[in-house]
């Protein structure tokens, strides 16, 4: 079976150092799960794809929202739950792989997948996996990595992390020579739309990443 995901795997030592990194982007998470809960009714169902420690589904959670998760990494589902059950919300996490999502057609709100698209192996079927999991007129918002993204502005939003020298001069590595070469141009993104179900997305820049909107027909 082919492998769901480029690069190496989050596991153990790996993925406890990105949960490490990511912690204090609280404003970050806090953004977007404003957005989602701007745009999914009252206490509707949302599906985050690869939510690595959980912490936009935590957020999300403590919004009202019924959240569901589903990754890749053993050791994020473990980490989702375990920050889930730190702050006393209800959070479903489970083990799996974007593009075979293990739930019944329409059966989410809204869906969204932050900093991880790039390294999904069959980025398409994940797409039209979304189309199918979201209810006639859901809405899907995915978050990544610019592949034009500038290096001063990755440099800098490093900097913002305030990580040690030692491990921001490997972040800013890890990005420069990994992650963009993964990331995708807003023509690319159009093209895997296009081939997917949902047919057509709307791509908006923001800093060094973009925001894919997708919405299944009602």
């Amino acid at each position: 079976m082919a492998k769901a995901y480029k690069g190496i795997g989050m596991e153990g030592a790996n993925a406890s150092r990105y949960a490490r990194n990511t912690k204090g982007d609280a404003r970050g998470y806090a953004k977007i799960a404003r957005a989602v809960a701007e745009r999914t009714p009252a206490g509707g169902r949302v599906l985050e794809v690869a939510p690595g420690p959980g912490y936009l589904a935590v957020q999300l959670a403590q919004l009202g929202l019924r959240v569901s998760a589903i990754d890749i990494s053993r050791s994020f589902v473990r980490m989702a739950r375990e920050n889930a059950r730190a702050a006393g919300v209800a959070l479903d996490v489970s083990l799996g792989d974007a593009a075979h999502l293990p739930y019944p057609d329409a059966q989410f709100d809204f869906a969204v997948c932050r900093a991880a698209f790039k390294n999904f192996s069959d980025p398409v079927g994940a797409l039209s996996e979304l189309h199918r999991v979201l209810r006639p007129g859901g809405r899907a918002s995915i978050y990544d990595l610019r592949k034009d993204a500038p290096r001063d502005a990755i440099d800098r939003e490093v900097a913002d992390m305030r990580l040690s020298r030692l491990n921001a001069a490997l972040t800013r590595w890890t990005f420069r020579h990994m992650l963009l070469k993964r990331a995708y141009t807003d023509a690319d993104l159009a093209r895997m739309c296009a081939d997917s179900r949902f047919g057509r997305g709307e791509i908006a820049d923001d800093g060094i990443g973009f925001e894919l909107r997708l919405t299944r027909a009602p």
